[in-house]
């Protein structure tokens, strides 16, 4: 990894180059890499520790200042319980991975000794911005390597000196691979986002990590394909017949795991016959874990009749808007779902104000029913819909992905947890004897094709 300071173009260039070298070595050399990676971040641990300290001090002024947002704070703090094994983990875990390069999706006879056949290739270059998340070198350089991509990071100024540390660190340790210097450069100069986005004919995809600014700035100053989301905006919704603990359970995690995350959970749907039944248990769980809840007039009446008045009068009445936030704080937003006269338009109801609001990132039912379970999930239109599941499981790691580069609310290329497969697309590749098109024109005496499936070996 190299720390630069060379122009956007030369930068490019030099990872347009690097990435060619990188496809071709081979998983050994690759997978040699992270072990090297791993270790030395293993080793450098309380030097890297100490530049995030350093970080964590001038940000927690800013925040005191009101000039950071708290959850910008909590994402920097690498000395977060678990969060630097979790960072070392990732890297061990993408190691262990198969290869994601040259894997062998089709093979078609297409006639005697003329055989195509689709294989797995690298993107090429990724562009990643991120502000915060210090980690996120480590997880992009394991996760680039792996796959064969070149990466160019851009960090942000509130995470500087951290950055510096682990990108020196990485530098060193990739210096004795065969990886190519430039196939993971850190980017360090301020304006260089803006020339590095015009970039489309050398870099393949840019990957934003950060706040929906940071976000939505590059998806509308780019021609590059953007992976990623701009909100975090999840829901749940619990209907009539949700089991009592599971929807506590669920619901809590999804809220209080960690706040900050882009896949806690932001909005509370409530059927109305489970206001009663349901929702006071949900909510008195919710308010003793300092949750602020904002409630429509219909579930805040309900909850002032059931909950003991201490605790009621610690309930807030929810704006339009507030369904249309990413508090990334300890907030919820709660909505009464009528029901309708019937189980089947109380469903659709909560899933036409998910679709509405959700910024199809992660959302949830808690139901005792298959049947509407399966009508939930197959009617949302989010990245990830699960039932009887926390939100928090959105995550890259999670899904067994070893670490993600990110979440994506696309619909092309990659949804969801971005991991390996999600860095990689697909060539065509056809082995023939000196034919010719011109042979199947569909004359008489031409040739026909034969069109055959064969089985993919490996």
């Amino acid at each position: 990894m190299s720390l630069t300071e060379l122009s956007a173009p030369e930068i490019a260039k030099s990872a347009s180059v690097a990435s060619r070298r990188l496809a071709t070595l081979s998983e050994e050399s690759r997978n040699n890499a992270l072990t090297i990676l791993h270790t030395a971040l293993s080793e450098n641990r309380d030097y890297i520790l100490q530049a995030n300290s350093r970080d964590v001090f001038s940000a927690s002024q800013a925040a005191a200042n009101g000039e950071l947002n708290q959850s910008v704070l909590k994402r920097l703090d690498l000395s977060r319980p678990g969060k630097y094994e979790d960072m070392l983990q990732g890297i061990l875990s993408v190691r262990s991975l198969e290869d994601p390069v040259g894997r062998l999706g089709m093979r078609t006879l297409l006639d005697d000794g003329l055989v195509l056949e689709r294989v797995s290739c690298p993107l090429g270059v990724l562009l990643i911005i991120f502000e915060a998340r210090p980690e996120v070198i480590a997880n992009i350089a394991a996760l680039s390597i792996k796959s064969a991509n070149a990466a160019i990071l851009k960090g942000g100024k509130e995470s500087s000196e951290s950055f510096t540390a682990i990108a020196e660190v990485i530098s060193t340790a990739l210096s004795k691979t065969d990886i190519p210097i430039p196939a993971i450069q850190l980017v360090k100069t301020r304006d260089a986002v803006s020339s590095l986005l015009a970039q489309d004919k050398l870099i393949d995809l840019v990957i934003p990590r950060g706040s929906n600014d940071l976000v939505r700035y590059v998806q509308e100053n780019t021609k590059i394909p953007v992976l990623g989301h701009a909100d975090g905006l999840c829901t749940a919704y619990i209907h009539l017949d949700a089991n009592l603990e599971t929807a506590v359970r669920v619901i809590v995690d999804s809220k209080t795991d960690y706040p900050a995350a882009c896949n806690a959970l932001e909005t509370l749907l409530v059927h109305e016959k489970a206001l009663d039944s349901i929702l006071p248990s949900v909510a008195e769980a919710l308010l003793a874990k300092g949750v602020s809840l904002r409630c429509d007039e219909t579930s805040k009446a309900a909850l002032t009749k059931s909950l003991p008045p201490a605790k009621a009068v610690l309930l807030q009445e929810s704006s339009d808007g507030d369904y249309d936030t990413e508090f990334l704080d300890l907030v919820l937003a709660v909505k009464t779902v009528s029901s309708q006269a019937s189980e089947v338009l109380a469903v659709e109801s909560a899933i036409t104000h998910i679709n509405a609001h959700s910024s199809k990132h992660t959302d949830i039912i808690i139901t005792s029913s298959k049947e509407i379970a399966e009508t939930f999930m197959a009617s949302v239109d989010s990245a990830g819909v699960y039932w009887n599941a926390s939100t928090r499981f959105a995550d890259g790691m999670r899904y067994g992905f070893g670490t993600e580069v990110g979440i994506s609310t696309n619909k092309i290329h990659s949804r969801g947890p971005v991991g390996l497969e999600g860095l990689t697309i697909y060539k065509y590749l056809i082995k023939g004897d000196g034919h010719i098109a011109a042979d199947y024109s569909g004359l008489p005496g031409g040739k026909e094709w034969k069109h055959k499936t064969l089985p993919i070996t490996h």
